[in-house]
């Protein structure tokens, strides 16, 4: 996770770029070598020291490029949101359709790097491309019949279901488990079972306990079940604007417009998916299901490296 240091520094953002006629490195090449190190090797690798080695720079020369270990965390943060934005021409019309795409965007940023939500809590917001990303989200909600505090509840909504769906996928990349301890959580649960105490689960998992975690598994991470679930989340965000209920509504779920009209229903836009999970991932989330059964208590973030 990444930690602020201990004194605040104004954002990078706020600092103009060396301004050297032709630059050796800019913030671009500093935030893709970190991250394709984060990529590779884990966060707990990125360290000034290395980002420097990587791009064949002595360290003292990147410090004159960034300051900061933040700096160099809030570069990489903002070089995913670049990825998260969508060209101009790929943004679809309708405030349904906008946020279907942008949502399979996020979702296929964060899953190319799954180390990101885990390490990048605490990072410092508010960079160019984060900026781009929400002047994008609000295009798109543009056309919904909602106020502003209506727009903000609504993209919210559907970043927690997109970060909550990432979170799970990218946990076996994190926290892998070991063979032997899967072995003991599917004996454990076996024997469990024999008991006669869990119908339920009895009937779900059948006999073969394994096989069972391994195929719920692949569900959990499958391209369809995202799909159905954000369907599902629209779904109810456009019933709740349909209805539009007065903004003095006792607990209203969304801050409707009072004097807008809400949109006709439009065809769905899925965008563009991100590649199924290969064999040796749906492995490692078999192994996340079955540790899940067992251990609940929140897990040690991974070192943030120095």
């Amino acid at each position: 996770m990444a930690k602020p240091s201990a004194k605040p520094r104004a954002p990078i953002w706020a600092r103009p770029a060396p301004g050297t006629r032709r630059p050796r490195l800019t913030r671009e090449q500093i935030a893709q070598t970190a991250l394709a190190i984060a990529d590779a090797e884990g966060f707990a690798a990125v360290s000034m020291r290395r980002v420097a080695t990587a791009l064949d720079a002595g360290t003292m020369t990147l410090y004159y490029y960034v300051k900061t270990k933040d700096e160099l965390i809030a570069l990489m943060d903002d070089a995913i949101m670049a990825e998260v934005v969508l060209p101009a021409d790929q943004l679809p019309p309708g405030w349904r359709a906008g946020l279907t795409a942008i949502a399979h965007a996020t979702r296929a940023a964060f899953v190319r790097h799954p180390w990101a939500l885990y390490s990048l809590q605490g990072a410092r917001i508010g960079g160019p491309n984060g900026m781009r990303h929400m002047e994008q989200t609000l295009a798109a909600l543009d056309t919904a019949p909602l106020d502003v505090q209506g727009k903000l509840r609504a993209l919210s909504i559907v970043d927690d279901y997109v970060f909550g769906h990432v979170l799970r996928v990218s946990e076996a990349w994190v926290h892998p488990v070991d063979h032997k301890v899967v072995a003991s959580i599917t004996a454990f649960f076996q024997a469990q079972l024999a008991t006669g105490a869990y119908p339920h689960l009895s009937e779900m998992l059948g006999g073969d306990v394994l096989t069972s975690f391994s195929r719920i598994a692949h569900w959990l991470v499958e391209d369809t079940r995202f799909d159905a679930g954000l369907a599902a989340l629209l779904d109810g965000l456009e019933l709740q604007m349909r209805a539009a209920p007065p903004l003095s509504s006792p607990v209203p779920a969304l801050a409707v417009a009072s004097d807008a009209r809400a949109e006709p229903p439009r065809r769905r836009v899925t965008g563009a998916a991100p590649r199924a999970a290969s064999p040796a991932r749906i492995a490692d989330d078999t192994r996340v299901v079955a540790s899940r059964a067992v251990r609940r208590a929140p897990r040690r973030r991974a070192p943030t490296g120095q």
